[in-house]
């Protein structure tokens, strides 16, 4: 992996590259982390900060591997959590939160399975990130957090994960118009009814090459498909 010498690392789910759900995500965010193709037709405006990350849904938050860590260690040890995991297909609503706009599971069951999903990954990489520094913890506490978020973030030094984690698909910017927003869940409630369930077949790691940098999408991570072929 060519770059900076410490990138950050993101346990991210992404869609199959060759299904139409990745295809879908990348044309409307207008940007594709894989290949590095830009879209002629993104969603013009409203998708800037997502853009950067690549469509996706986090299950690992980007974070600074810890002393003496490689990439090669992170791959391996993914690599293993991936091949544990089941592959299943997920309804999924389009879904405002907050004022963002998002891709939601549609069933309180699904959400409950990508919440433990999600606790499984973060365990598997526990010792292989880096924790942020006392002070950087105590300086992303904001007006608004839960007391269970403000442990969880010492904890992990980050907010939203174990039962605060909520599986979404970032869909749009912070928009103030409730009327762009309703427009966005109008338009994505059409598509989902024409993408179908979504394929939720694996992970993959991406890379920030360097701070601010867009996504890359690094390497695939198949999860067990056993019963595919059973």
């Amino acid at each position: 992996m060519s770059g900076a010498a410490h990138p950050r690392v993101a346990l991210y789910y992404a869609p199959p590259a060759s299904s139409a759900w990745w295809r879908e995500g990348c044309d409307w965010l207008g940007r594709d982390p894989e290949n590095g193709r830009e879209s002629a037709t993104p969603a013009h405006a409203v998708t800037h900060a997502p853009r950067r990350y690549g469509w996706h849904a986090t299950l690992v938050a980007p974070f600074q591997m810890a002393p003496g860590v490689e990439l090669s260690d992170v791959l391996a040890c993914a690599r293993a959590w991936a091949g544990s995991v089941p592959r299943f297909e997920m309804p999924v609503k389009a879904a405002e939160i907050g004022r963002f706009v998002a891709l939601r599971p549609a069933l309180e069951n699904d959400d409950a399975t990508l919440r433990a999903l999600a606790a499984s990954a973060l365990n598997a990489l526990a010792a292989l990130r880096m924790m942020p520094s006392r002070e950087s913890i105590e300086r992303r506490i904001v007006d608004g957090m839960s007391a269970r978020q403000i442990e969880l973030l010492r904890e992990w030094g980050y907010p939203y994960v174990m039962d605060e984690y909520r599986f979404h698909m970032t869909l749009s910017d912070s928009l103030n118009d409730a009327n762009a927003r309703a427009s966005i869940v109008s338009e994505w409630t059409q598509r989902i009814d024409a993408l179908g369930a979504l394929p939720v077949h694996g992970a993959a790691l991406f890379i920030e090459p360097q701070p601010g940098a867009p996504f890359t999408l690094w390497q695939r991570l198949p999860f067990n498909n056993a019963q595919d072929v059973a």
